[in-house]
């Protein structure tokens, strides 16, 4: 029986490795992961909504206050009062989906894979940062936008709403009445002053994301992490409040919240507080501080 031979079958060569994974790489890896799961849209949906929504409610139900009360337009801040709710809800929501966005995957045990395929860690925690902070920054400003204008737009014909387009006096004291609105007891909203609330109170809101995105970062628990960030963002500001008055005021002015009071307002002052933006420098260097020590913690501590 004859026997036939082959000759040695050679596996072609693999191809060359053409380039190494980099950042840019990583950033749509990280959008990927961020926008294929449902509670990224839940939670940004529920941050219009209920943002939008009750700034509408609340902007008919001052309406309605001072069609009957005249009295009370002394004062009133219409800016305010549209980005309020959004300001302290937006936090809380936006603080939910900052600490998921890093600790879900610890939960899954999906990090492993993640630091697989790209073993440089301080890309990857970048990345993560860039993308999450990219979205919640756009997301914070159309909903900081939306929030005003449909506020505004219920409050129209009260005559003190603010506008992005003029400017609108606002009676301080005095009686209520065209004759009394001076120089010395009223003062006028301009476009800027609303421009920098609403940018301010976004700014600040995604600032409170990025708070908890380091408070997931340190704890690696979402359950942890959320709670930290409720704490540190909510519950502090009210401790601070039962303390002395005489030292109440200047530990206030380092909670990271403070700035809100601020940032959102264009009638009255806070002669506790920083001005706007140097309080809003507070809020950065908090969110500075606990992204840094995730970073650290996350580059040196076993996944």
């Amino acid at each position: 029986m004859a026997t036939t031979t082959t000759a040695d079958v050679k596996l072609s060569a693999l191809p060359p490795v053409t380039g190494r994974a980099g950042l840019r790489g990583v950033l749509a890896s990280e959008f990927t992961k961020l926008r294929s799961v449902r509670s990224t849209y839940w939670t940004i949906g529920a941050l219009l909504v209920l943002s939008v929504g009750l700034a509408a409610a609340i902007g008919a139900g001052a309406a309605s206050d001072l069609h009957n009360n005249p009295g009370d337009k002394l004062g009133f801040d219409a800016t305010q009062t549209s980005l309020a709710f959004f300001f302290y809800l937006g936090q809380l929501i936006i603080a939910v989906l900052g600490a998921m966005t890093i600790t879900s995957e610890y939960s899954t045990g999906m990090i492993r894979t993640s630091l697989t395929a790209m073993p440089r860690r301080g890309n990857v925690f970048v990345s993560k940062l860039l993308v999450f902070t990219g979205v919640a920054l756009v997301v914070s400003v159309v909903t900081s936008f939306l929030a005003f204008l449909v506020g505004q737009a219920v409050m129209s014909g009260t005559g003190v709403s603010a506008s992005l387009s003029h400017s609108t006096t606002i009676p301080i004291g005095g009686r209520v009445s065209p004759q009394a609105v001076t120089a010395t007891n009223s003062v006028v909203v301009t476009p800027g002053h609303v421009l920098t609330a609403i940018i301010g109170t976004a700014l600040l809101v995604t600032m409170a994301a990025v708070i908890a995105f380091g408070l997931g970062a340190i704890i690696r628990h979402t359950a942890g992490a959320i709670a930290s960030a409720i704490g540190l963002l909510f519950v502090v500001p009210i401790i601070v409040q039962l303390l002395p008055s005489t030292w109440r005021f200047d530990i206030l002015r380092f909670v990271p919240s403070a700035a809100g009071d601020v940032l959102s307002a264009t009638v009255g002052d806070h002669p506790h507080l920083w001005s706007a933006w140097p309080q809003f420098a507070v809020t950065v260097i908090w969110a500075l501080v606990l992204v840094a020590v995730g970073a650290y913690l996350f580059r040196k501590r076993d996944a």
